[in-house]
């Protein structure tokens, strides 16, 4: 699976930034995407997730009240779309892809297929 991830940048605390995430394939065929984060020196975590067969959006408890995961399945792609973001949201985020829906669908180590990450700063 290729992936074309895009939107990150450098914001103010406060801001708001988009993250897309583009596959190669269709999006339907495949049992969840979802966006992953690894800060410095940290392990990577869930973000937000959707089980593609069922159109069930899954958020970690941090993000559930800031962040909206959106997809276009005409597109293949997957948004992330981040309010009111904080300096503890900067770091690397991941799109990935599990090929077949399971238990561990939304954890970051139950995914086939990984993105090269986009870049979140937020800092003043």
């Amino acid at each position: 699976v290729q992936f074309v991830e895009s939107g990150g940048g450098l914001v103010q605390p406060g801001g708001s930034l988009r993250l897309s995430c583009h596959i190669d394939g269709n999006l339907v065929d495949y049992g969840s995407i979802g966006w992953f984060r690894q800060a410095p020196g940290q392990e990577r975590e869930e973000v937000s997730c959707v089980a593609l067969p069922y159109d069930i959006i899954h958020y970690t408890a941090w993000a559930r009240d800031r962040f909206t995961l959106s997809r276009d399945n005409a597109k293949n792609t997957v948004f992330l779309q981040m309010n009111s973001l904080k300096p503890d949201d900067s770091g690397l985020y991941y799109c990935a892809v599990k090929s077949v829906f399971g238990n561990d669908w939304c954890a970051h180590q139950g995914m086939d297929y990984w993105g090269k990450g986009a870049l979140v700063t937020v800092s003043s």
